[in-house]
């Protein structure tokens, strides 16, 4: 039995990364990027939600949702807009694009990713990168994406931004090898050089992951703090590992070493919904994957996510995603499916 949950969520949630670019610039200098959802066609085509990040490679520079305060970056520090919210990169606090040109973001794809824009290289006009200053700045910027629909938890437990010094993790980190990386392969183009760096922004996220749980209070609520806790997280461990077995409330709480009411109670104090309710959305999300990424009948399905027939499968499915595991399926593929 795997117990590796987050993993677990990661792949249902179709988990995948891309660097696209990194960026050089001479002080003053600002890139502002708009929300990712206005973005994620030409970014990652069939991802319903996109995580942003950058790193910093060389110099420092200032990071910031727009209209909130800035973040101070140094050389090894990264950073995630796990909301996808608009936000702004640049020399300076308080420095703004002049206005925000999408057509940046949807101009032919290089032939190889990912590529440098700044002081020698592609003219953008969201970004003013060579102002003729003294400081230079290296930042590397890449994309994360994943479903949203019908059931992921680890969205709502997310900040808006999530800040990893590059101090708490060490000179020789892997994560800042990836961040040099991404320059070296935009200039050597060596075969492969792309899924490299896809593999690579992947396990930086999880890597920021570990960090932001570790520096979680004791109070804190959520699905990260719900993981890190021993019998709540040892729940879900079984619940993600063997979503298909006919758990009770009873036997869940055996296994958690705590009465029925204790887990319950503390389930939803943390996670917010009891461990039924969180079986049953995350039996869905599991078959909509399959629903959408397998030719399974909707029986075959049914069985595999805990349900005895196919009609108490049906009536759970429209119920906690709003439409038929048949038209899910149907909207998923875009093309008519039989049942």
């Amino acid at each position: 039995m795997s117990e590796d949950t987050l993993s677990d969520l990661l792949r249902a949630v179709r988990f995948r990364g891309a660097v696209f670019y990194y960026v050089e610039g001479s002080s003053p200098w600002v890139a502002e990027a708009p929300p990712a959802r206005e973005i994620i066609p030409a970014i990652l085509p069939g991802a319903e939600h996109m995580i942003e990040f950058h790193g910093v490679v060389k110099g420092s520079c200032w990071a910031a949702i727009v209209g909130e305060p800035p973040l101070r970056l140094e050389a090894g520090d990264v950073v995630l807009f796990p909301q996808g919210d608009a936000h702004v990169m640049s020399s300076a606090p308080g420095l703004r694009a002049p206005h925000a040109d999408l057509s940046f973001f949807f101009s032919p794809r290089p032939p190889q990713l990912p590529f440098a824009i700044g002081l020698e290289g592609a003219a953008v006009t969201t970004a003013r990168l060579d102002g003729g200053g003294r400081d230079h700045a290296t930042i590397a910027c890449g994309f994360l994406g994943l479903d949203a629909r019908p059931f992921n938890p680890l969205l709502a437990a997310l900040p808006r931004v999530i800040h990893v010094p590059g101090r708490t993790l060490g000179p020789d980190s892997w994560v800042t090898t990836f961040l040099r990386a991404v320059v070296a392969e935009s200039n050597q183009r060596r075969p492969g050089g792309e899924a490299v760096l896809e593999r690579m922004s992947e396990m930086l996220f999880v890597e920021v992951l570990r960090r932001h749980v570790d520096t979680l209070p004791p109070e804190q609520t959520g699905w990260l703090a719900g993981m890190r806790d021993p019998a709540v997280g040892r729940a879900l461990a079984l619940l993600h590992a063997q979503p298909g077995e006919p758990w009770t409330l009873e036997r869940l709480g055996d296994a958690a070493h705590l009465s029925r009411s204790a887990l319950h109670e503390r389930f939803v104090h943390l996670i917010g919904q009891p461990p039924m309710q969180y079986l049953t959305r995350w039996r869905m999300q599991l078959a909509a994957g399959l629903l959408r990424d397998s030719g399974a009948t909707l029986l075959e399905i049914a069985q595999q996510v805990g349900y005895e027939s196919e009609a108490a499968f049906s009536r759970a499915f429209k119920r906690e995603v709003g439409v038929a595991p048949g038209a899910w399926r149907r909207g998923e593929r875009g093309v008519s499916s039989p049942r």
